[in-house]
């Protein structure tokens, strides 16, 4: 939007102050694991020792501090969730082998707290807005080539429609177009990481238009913004030719999945409109018209809004909560003189960054793996050659790991509901709803059926031509074996013989016969097909033999 625009709406006389912004992205990215790192299935442990000046350190379990200590914060995290759950983020104990069922948590979380905040010019010639670092974090997972990149940023006293164009324009890995002035479309104009020292550690490049058009023309990937590559170093660019043993690339689309908190001066003031755009994440505007047709959001309400809580009472039980969920956006909006809607250990705001954000972070890990299995999968199909015998049997074994994978991220890490805590269980369904989650998981698993089904349909039908074979052989094995035995073991007497002739003898009836068997073994699918013929008793004798001449030649010009 102008910044023009902007101004005006800001100087309207509706003004709508959001006393308290939180912005969490979460952006799912593809591993490529190279070298050494290929074999191994903890990234987190390769991620952890790459390169002496590393910034990211792994984050400490809380679990593993003095039992004393353990904060209450923490427990109203754990006992949101069920069982399996919570195996799944916290692990079962101490000291235990990670093997993803037991022990600890298959969750390693690797956090960066060098960068103190970000600071965003969202439009030319705008005021800089600075935003506070809450965390960084890179959350691995054991047994998958998925990575979660976090980044938590708040502020203080910001006008909605500022928050709105923040929430539009901030979780962008690269531009999807450029106006005619040069500016990159729905992008910031200038996004930088601040040292805790004030310095400018590195800065977007999303301006650099030849710079991205060049490198998919090179690579027909697009190219990750210079401040998101340097804040995953050192991770590398999957399609780059910088070196690194553990690489990735985009996994969806380009814009970052968010969360939103926004403790609001005056609730009341928000049209419907306004609840549509955050709901949304679509950016600024007025609170009417609406961005859409009155006909399209006619199931605004329930489509995209859980109103449990929507409703301010007088003695202050209910802030007004009301959390608004398009799968890619998850968004809370409250009363900011609310002190349970505030409360940073028991009320809404902690439950947005602890309970909420583990909620949306394991709908966007579900997507993330599948989609990822669903490359996998395309990419084997791909390479699939049935002509070539290596590369079938390469396509043999992929197949069989896939499977494996699959069953092993089923039973490990697959939810359909994670807590029975009224909201979380509503706020997880709403979010696997949007994001299609089941659907997408049912594709996968027919695929790898299909898959599966295929390799055992090939593995029948080369039992059934070996059989062919071994048939044709024994068949025509039957008539010495029957010529001999009806003519006896004596018909030429060997026995006086001394032992050179007689194993001459052995050694010139053992190749004539090796010959034969090894010739009738490689002429079998034809004799087979000769057999076969004979057999149709609808075809006469000149027939059959007709048919053996045709199948003989066109087995020859084909040896297939």
């Amino acid at each position: 939007m102008p910044t023009g625009e902007i101004s005006r709406l800001q100087d309207g006389a509706r003004s709508v102050i959001a006393t308290h912004f939180r912005n969490i992205l979460v952006w799912p990215i593809h591993l490529v694991a190279t070298g050494d790192a290929a074999s191994t299935h903890d990234h987190a442990g390769v991620f952890a020792k790459l390169g002496p000046d590393n910034p990211w350190r792994e984050v400490e379990d809380e679990f593993t501090g003095d039992p004393a200590e353990f904060q209450e914060r923490h427990y109203h995290e754990f006992v949101t969730f069920l069982p399996p759950a919570q195996r799944f983020l916290y692990g079962q104990g101490i000291g235990r082998k990670m093997d993803g069922t037991s022990g600890e948590s298959p969750i390693k979380v690797m956090r960066r707290s060098d960068i103190a905040s970000v600071r965003v010019v969202l439009t030319p010639n705008s005021e800089p807005i600075d935003l506070r670092i809450a965390h960084i974090d890179l959350y691995f997972f054991y047994d998958i080539d998925i990575a979660i990149l976090i980044v938590e940023v708040s502020a203080d006293s910001v006008p909605l429609i500022v928050a709105q164009d923040l929430m539009l324009r901030l979780g962008r890995a690269y531009p999807a177009w450029w106006d005619k002035s040069g500016e990159p479309g729905h992008c910031p104009t200038a996004v930088a990481w601040i040292s805790h020292s004030g310095e400018v550690m590195a800065q977007s490049d999303y301006e650099d238009r030849v710079s991205f058009l060049s490198h998919v023309g090179q690579h027909r990937a697009p190219r990750v913004a210079a401040h998101l590559e340097f804040l995953l170093n050192p991770l590398v660019p999957h399609y780059s030719e910088k070196p690194g043993l553990l690489r990735y690339r985009q996994l969806e689309y380009y814009r970052m999945p968010q969360m939103a908190f926004l403790a609001l001066d005056d609730p009341d003031l928000l049209a419907r409109g306004d609840y549509v755009r955050l709901a949304l994440a679509n950016g600024p505007g007025d609170g009417s018209p609406l961005p859409y047709t009155e006909h399209y959001l006619a199931d605004f309400e329930a489509k995209y809004c859980y109103d449990r809580y929507f409703e301010k009472r007088p003695d202050g039980e209910w802030p007004g909560t009301r959390y608004m969920s398009c799968g890619h956006a998850l968004v809370v909006t409250g009363d900011a003189d609310n002190a349970f809607f505030m409360d940073e250990t028991h009320g809404v705001l902690s439950s947005f960054r602890h309970q909420h954000f583990l909620i949306f972070l394991i709908a966007h890990f579900h997507k993330a793996a599948l989609l990822m299995y669903s490359d996998r999968l395309a990419a084997a199909v791909a390479r699939l050659d049935v002509s070539n015998r290596d590369n079938l049997r390469g396509f043999r074994t992929q197949t069989r790991q896939a499977l494996e994978n699959f069953l092993r991220f089923t039973h490990r890490y697959w939810f359909q509901a994670i807590s029975n805590q009224s909201d979380a269980h509503d706020l997880f369904a709403l979010c696997r709803k949007h994001l299609e989650i089941d659907p997408l998981y049912e594709h996968i698993r027919q695929e790898v059926e299909a898959m599966s089904q295929y390799l055992e349909d090939e593995a029948t039908r080369q039992q059934q031509e070996s059989m062919a074979r071994l048939t044709v052989v024994t068949t025509l094995g039957l008539i010495g074996t029957v010529a001999t035995g009806f003519l006896g073991m004596n018909l030429f007497d060997h026995a006086s013989l001394d032992p050179a002739q007689r194993a001459a003898i052995f050694v010139s009836v053992l190749l004539p016969t090796f010959i034969l068997a090894f010739a009738t073994v490689t002429r079998s699918q034809r004799l087979s097909d000769f057999l076969e013929a004979m057999a149709n008793e609808s075809v006469d004798f000149a027939g059959k033999a007709r048919a053996f001449g045709r199948i003989f030649r066109r087995r020859r010009s084909d040896p297939s």
